[in-house]
């Protein structure tokens, strides 16, 4: 009996070690373009993962630098409104996203400081005409050896520091907003009113009625959006290959994948904390309306556009970059190979890659992959493990 059961044991060992010779090594690697195998997905797998098809683009893909930046604009276009003086927020008709014109109330302050200011002005006004006469008798007498050096001084120094405390006076009451000129005992007034020193919209809005802002506090930030440009960051080891009037095409990757386009208009001449250097772009005018200040940008300058205009880049099929998935050291998409009410199911391809750009990778080598074919575009991640 025992010897009859080793026998069958050595039986299915043998079966066992042939089948394992004959199967193919878990860790073989198929060709560029060639199949892996076909995943098969249900409908209720594939519309509730979100999942999407899509044909292949073709592109060509010049000689680009990938950068990114954001939207802003020249800082004679941006500014802040502070106040010169504190005091307390009497009124503030404005809001985030208001547009104003330039000269407009933004504020209203009170503050009983205003008065003190203005009724010093006065008094020193009203005593300047009486000093300069005594300083002008005294200069005669002391000329005429009537009176002495010393009472000559006094009212030279009298007048004197009476002037130049009139003109502070009169320099702090005009960055109040108050004419002196105006000024009257029956007219002084503990309120000032802060304007618009540019026409824009409002981006920050620091304050609120009843509360109290020192002195340099920042109160509100408008933006006159009129001249939009780009301002990227191109790494230092990159920056020798971009020039003034090379074109530029960017998105931004939060909002849509809309392309715009520009140009480079000025290269820093210095490098950042970060290696990186400031290269400012300009807008086409027709883009200006959709964008806004702030919004973050992804662009690629095309680096060889101006030297050689005519020579043209070779035309690729192109995939969005979360087609392609990337595996040990090869890359793979996934190609439909039929659709029906049970499922849908795609044929696992390893491809080659070559430049990206806007949001696209070149297929350098994807086997028979042909522009009409439909390629999984959204959620090839979530079937990448997934075995055949």
């Amino acid at each position: 009996m025992r010897s009859y059961t080793l026998i069958i044991t050595l039986l299915l060992f043998a079966l066992a070690l042939s089948c394992k010779e004959q199967a193919p090594e878990a860790g073989t690697q198929p060709q560029d373009g060639k199949d892996t195998g076909i995943i098969t997905l249900s409908r209720q797998q594939f519309e509730a993962n979100d999942m999407a098809v899509n044909v292949p683009s073709e592109m060509r893909f010049p000689d680009v630098i990938r950068v990114s930046g954001m939207i802003d604009v020249p800082p004679e276009n941006r500014v802040v409104i502070s106040a010169v003086y504190g005091g307390f927020v009497k009124r503030t008709p404005l809001l985030v996203g208001d547009e104003v014109r330039k000269g407009q109330v933004v504020a209203v302050l009170e503050n009983p400081e205003f008065l003190t200011i203005q009724q010093e002005y006065m008094e020193v006004r009203e005593t300047l005409p009486y000093l300069k006469s005594e300083f002008e008798r005294q200069q005669t007498l002391f000329e005429e050896q009537i009176t002495s050096e010393k009472g000559f001084l006094q009212a030279q120094s009298a007048y004197r520091s009476a002037s130049a405390r009139k003109s502070g006076l009169e320099k702090q009451l005009t960055l109040l907003g108050i004419r002196p000129d105006e000024l009257e005992p029956d007219a002084l007034r503990s309120e000032i009113a802060l304007y618009a020193p540019i026409s824009g919209k409002v981006t920050q809005v620091n304050i609120s009625t009843g509360s109290y802002v020192s002195r340099a506090s920042e109160m509100l930030e408008i933006i006159n959006p009129d001249h939009l440009h780009l301002e990227l960051s191109v790494f230092e080891q990159d920056i020798g290959k971009v020039r003034e009037g090379q074109p530029i095409r960017f998105r931004i990757p939060e909002v849509s994948d809309t392309q715009y386009e520009g140009a480079v208009y000025l290269v820093g001449s210095s490098i950042g904390a970060n290696r990186t250097v400031k290269v400012h772009g300009h807008l086409k005018e027709e883009h200006i309306a959709t964008l806004m200040v702030g919004m973050f940008v992804q662009a690629d300058i095309l680096v060889g556009a101006d030297e050689n205009p005519e020579a043209e880049s070779p035309l690729f099929l192109a995939l969005p970059e979360e087609a392609i998935v990337s595996q040990g050291e090869g890359h793979f998409i996934f190609v439909q190979e039929g659709s029906s009410e049970a499922g849908v199911r795609f044929r696992k391809v390893k491809v080659t890659t070559g430049p990206t750009a806007l949001g696209l990778t070149a297929l350098t080598e994807a086997g028979n992959l042909s522009n009409s074919d439909l390629v999984l575009v959204k959620g090839a991640f979530l079937i990448s493990d997934m075995e055949p």
